[in-house]
């Protein structure tokens, strides 16, 4: 059979596909055959890394011009060996396009290979919806992140259905940092009666590390599909460690996609031991899943910042005043549960404005941020504010008085240095339940007391 005058039969971009043969359920290499004008010309134009060329030579494996996906490899070998068509999308996120895709068997094969028609088209996210099987229970499931209230609980919903439409174990959706190098699961649902191992339950691993290796393992694809053992031999020998975890969890299948907003990775969507049937209407699902979810994440992820920005106070990274603010006015109101009893805690650095003087204010900086160091080691568990230029107030809610008399004990030892990190320090212990705000007041007023014993003391450190 002449591959190159069938393959020039085809108008869209198209490519003849060989599939080595293989022991049943199995094949070899995957290699492109022949090419139309239209495929010869997008390599050409491809930003092709250099371990690939841009220059066809027939017969080359596939990864030379196309990104290596163990899915797709597949999908090739259905269509040559197992004579069945397939049809599916896949969003490509650099470009921000979709490709409707079919592999289509030739009847053609050799003695150790079969053959198949690799073609695509761009399309839209809306001709996607209309051609899709799975689009109704995507949109249907996506739409309740509009408008929420609760982004959280809403992903929780999300991933429940998710998990059903995939027939898995397990579903869930993990952000991942990767300048703060950390990652953390936004939600997770469970098939009832499941032993699966999940992420949160490996303690002997910086799991931050595992989901930082998955993009290599995903490379320039937009999906990783691990379907039987063939496809664990695969994983097991690009990203090890990793294949260690999921044969710990026992995971036999596993289908993943990275969330990507404006090319940038902000988090990934995984479903594990699914429904190995349906492979490419749960490919499908999460592709499009995927495509809706990361703007939100990307939406979730920047409130997160604002937030933070807007609470925390950035010199010292503890709360600062707003937030303190808001704290006292939630506990008034009772708008926010309150353990009680509690106590309050106000301390000052003594000698700032002296340092900042004499020193200038870098050496200022550098003493406040000592201080707050010094209150998150002995109160790691309770509020801390910056309430002002030098001045700290912890709220310590459902203690007993001799615990919160412990803290006190604590925090005098540690910053009792003349020449160093020195507070003032004021309290008060409620075990009545009085409003907070005269528990500020009663704090304060003692915190000014000790304050001026201090430099009654040491005169030498009061600004002038």
């Amino acid at each position: 059979m002449d591959l190159q005058k069938y393959v020039d039969g085809f108008h869209n971009m198209t490519c003849i596909v060989s599939v080595e043969k293989a022991e049943i359920g199995h094949h070899g290499e995957v290699r492109i055959a022949a090419v139309n004008k239209p495929f010869r010309d997008a390599i050409a134009s491809m930003d092709i890394p250099r371990s690939r060329t841009a220059k066809f030579v027939p017969d080359t494996l596939y990864d030379m011009y196309m990104p290596k996906d163990i899915g797709f490899e597949g999908l090739f070998a259905r269509a040559a060996l197992g004579k069945k068509s397939v049809n599916t999308h896949i969003h490509i996120p650099a470009k921000d396009i979709w490709l409707n895709i079919s592999i289509l068997p030739v009847e053609y094969e050799t003695a150790d290979k079969g053959y198949c028609a690799y073609t695509c088209e761009e399309c839209t996210v809306s001709d996607v919806d209309l051609i899709s099987e799975s689009s109704a229970d995507v949109l249907k499931t996506c739409i309740k992140l509009h408008g929420t209230d609760d982004f959280r609980s809403t992903l929780k919903d999300i991933i429940k259905d998710i998990r059903h439409i995939c027939g898995s174990e397990v579903c869930t959706i993990m952000e991942i940092d990767f300048n703060a190098e950390t990652c953390e699961v936004l939600a997770t649902d469970v098939m009832p009666g499941s032993r699966l191992k999940r992420v949160t339950q490996f303690t002997n691993i910086r799991f931050y590390d595992i989901a930082a290796s998955w993009l290599d393992t995903i490379g320039d694809s937009n999906c990783l599909i691990v379907r039987d053992e063939r496809d664990m031999e695969y994983i097991s020998r690009v990203n090890n460690p990793w294949y260690l975890t999921l044969e710990e969890a026992h995971v036999d299948s596993v289908v993943m996609l990275p969330l990507r907003y404006n090319n940038e990775v902000l988090g990934y969507i995984w479903a594990t031991n699914f429904d190995t049937r349906n492979t490419l209407r749960i490919k499908e699902t999460l592709e499009l899943t995927a495509f809706f979810l990361a703007s939100e994440v990307a939406s979730y992820k920047m409130m997160k910042r604002l937030e933070m920005i807007s609470y925390t106070d950035m010199l010292t990274g503890v709360n600062n005043r707003n937030a303190m603010n808001n704290k006292v006015s939630s506990i008034v109101e009772g708008t926010e549960p309150f353990d009680l009893p509690y106590g309050v805690i106000f301390a000052d650095l003594n000698g700032l404005k002296t340092i900042n003087d004499t020193k200038g204010h870098h050496f200022g900086d550098l003493l406040l941020k000592k201080a707050a160091l010094v209150l998150q080691e002995v109160f790691s568990d309770d509020d801390i504010y910056r309430a002002g230029g030098d001045e700290f107030m912890m709220i310590v809610s459902g203690c007993t008085r001799e615990s919160f008399e412990d803290k006190l004990e604590q925090l005098k030892e540690c910053a009792s240095d003349p020449d160093g990190v020195c507070f003032a320090v004021g309290s008060y212990f409620d075990d009545e339940g009085c409003n907070i705000r005269n528990a500020m007041r009663r704090a304060d007023e003692n915190m000014y007391a000790d304050k001026q014993l201090f430099y009654t003391v040491h005169p030498e450190r009061k600004a002038r």
